[in-house]
């Protein structure tokens, strides 16, 4: 019985040193130089390299010639979806404030129902479809302006938009395009400014020092 007892002590011990032996291990003066900087502190009882956990490079492999960012062909398709959604969405609320306004004295019914469905569908498919030829526009003035630059800035923006309310309102003369410029100028001219508010506001700060 002690026999039995002191052989298997003894496997448990053999083993317990054989799994040591091959686990490798860190002492507290290792783990010290090694920066833990946005990670809760490693337990020195793991198993792992803390070195290997830390991700100095980029987490995506781009292909090359790539840009990080996202170019202008490919916000088009984001730009255009979202302005006919935020149209469709609008011109139904529209419609349903309109319908509601119109049909007030008429009391609840199919034919009041109906006036009011059609208000709602026909200001949400207008609204839609005017927001998403604007957001066309611009996406395509922006993309052969980026292409034909070779630069993508604010400057891109600006003349974007301001072409987009020229081509626009051009069927309306001559007067009602400079004016959808002008609308298409200062909408732009206000995003690129609130974009680089920041940089103007901390170059202005440096410049009084």
């Amino acid at each position: 019985m002690d026999d039995n007892t002191s052989s298997s002590g003894e496997s448990k011990s053999g083993l317990t040193g054989l799994l040591r032996g091959t686990t490798p291990g860190y002492s507290n003066t290792d783990l010290a130089g090694v920066p833990l900087t946005g990670m809760s502190p490693l337990s020195p009882y793991l198993n792992v390299d803390p070195r290997y956990l830390l991700q100095d490079t980029d987490e995506f492999i781009l292909p090359t010639g790539a840009n990080k960012t996202r170019g202008r062909f490919e916000l088009a398709f984001f730009t255009i979806g979202s302005c006919c959604i935020s149209g469709a969405v609008f011109g139904a609320l529209n419609g349903l404030r309109m319908g509601l306004a119109e049909t007030k004295d008429v009391a609840w019914s199919k034919p009041r129902n109906v006036q009011i469905l059609n208000l709602v569908t026909r200001q949400g498919a207008t609204w839609a479809n005017t927001l998403g030829s604007v957001a066309l526009l611009y996406s395509v003035f922006g993309v052969v302006i980026e292409k034909a630059r070779g630069a993508e800035d604010d400057v891109n923006t600006v003349v974007a938009g301001t072409m987009t309310g020229v081509l626009y309102k051009s069927p309306g003369g001559i007067r009602t395009a400079v004016r959808g410029g002008l609308v298409g100028l200062a909408l732009t001219g206000g995003y690129a400014l609130y974009n680089n508010w920041h940089h103007l506001k901390g170059s202005s700060s440096h410049s009084r020092y």
